[in-house]
């Protein structure tokens, strides 16, 4: 039979291993900063909580914004570990200039529509076409010199010979995510933004939308990185990894991405 001071002296040393665990948890949890473009903002915010539950100690932080000023920042040494950008370019140059772990991995292809509260406007029932209405005095788009979003807008208004016609009426956002907030806010009647957006809890209980063929601009091809100074982040590659798990990609075609597998033919089109 057991001695009590063999029971005590088995209990504390079951104490020790259990405590020394938890210390050796601690200690090996990690943090990741993920920069990211604003049209993720629901879907990675989904994919995050998703991959937290499997990894309840790491710290995983994701910061939104224009995907042209993300680029600019890594350039200068900013303190992100991945990149997830709304034009696969800029990581791509980001990796020929050595700021990369390795090369660009496409994640999605993105759509630009036109969105509208219904209450103000329903944009499901609009055309690029309709834009020139007087009664549409602002229309809202991402900045095109540094918004893949805002630059595909651009294009695809060229391409109707509109650009000129509704130049005046353009108020820019910063990134796609504020561009949208102009027009919830009243800011503008319309905003070209993307799809993803429109597809958001928030935004498809408030309005419509119409959806821009992808014949009228570019591609909007998507990519990240693992940055160099998150080449030995096991955390950075473990995210990676699961970027291409079935979950993530059951997340991205639910805010209406394409994901690179089923659109082979895009790839080579308006390049």
């Amino acid at each position: 039979m057991q001695t009590i001071e063999a029971f005590l002296m088995q209990y504390k040393q079951t104490l020790v291993a259990v405590l020394m665990m938890s210390l050796s948890s601690v200690a090996f949890a990690e943090k990741i900063n993920i920069a990211a473009a604003s049209d993720l903002k629901f879907a990675m915010d989904e994919i995050v909580t998703q991959f937290k539950k499997a990894n309840p100690v790491d710290d995983v932080n994701v910061i939104y914004g224009s995907s042209g000023k993300m680029f600019t920042q890594i350039q200068q040494d900013a303190p992100y570990d991945l990149y997830f950008s709304a034009d696969i370019s800029y990581p791509e140059k980001l990796a020929a200039e050595g700021f990369a772990a390795g090369p660009a991995t496409p994640y999605a292809f993105g759509r630009i529509v036109l969105w509208s509260p219904k209450m103000k406007l329903d944009a499901s029932k609009l055309t690029l076409e309709d834009l020139t209405r007087a009664d549409i005095t602002r229309i809202a788009i991402a900045n095109p010199k540094h918004a893949p979003y805002g630059k595909r807008a651009e294009e695809a208004l060229r391409s109707k010979s509109l650009w000129d016609k509704v130049e005046p009426k353009l108020v820019y956002g910063e990134n796609i995510a504020q561009t949208a907030q102009f027009v919830q806010t009243g800011n503008a009647h319309v905003g070209i933004i993307a799809l993803s957006l429109a597809l958001s809890v928030e935004l498809s209980k408030q309005g419509g939308y119409w959806l821009i063929p992808d014949t009228l601009h570019r591609p909007l091809k998507q990519g990240y990185i693992i940055t160099k100074r998150a080449e030995n982040n096991q955390l950075a590659k473990k995210f990676s990894a699961y970027i291409s798990s079935a979950d993530t990609r059951g997340i991205m075609v639910k805010y209406g991405f394409i994901l690179p597998s089923d659109n082979k033919a895009n790839e080579n089109t308006n390049q």
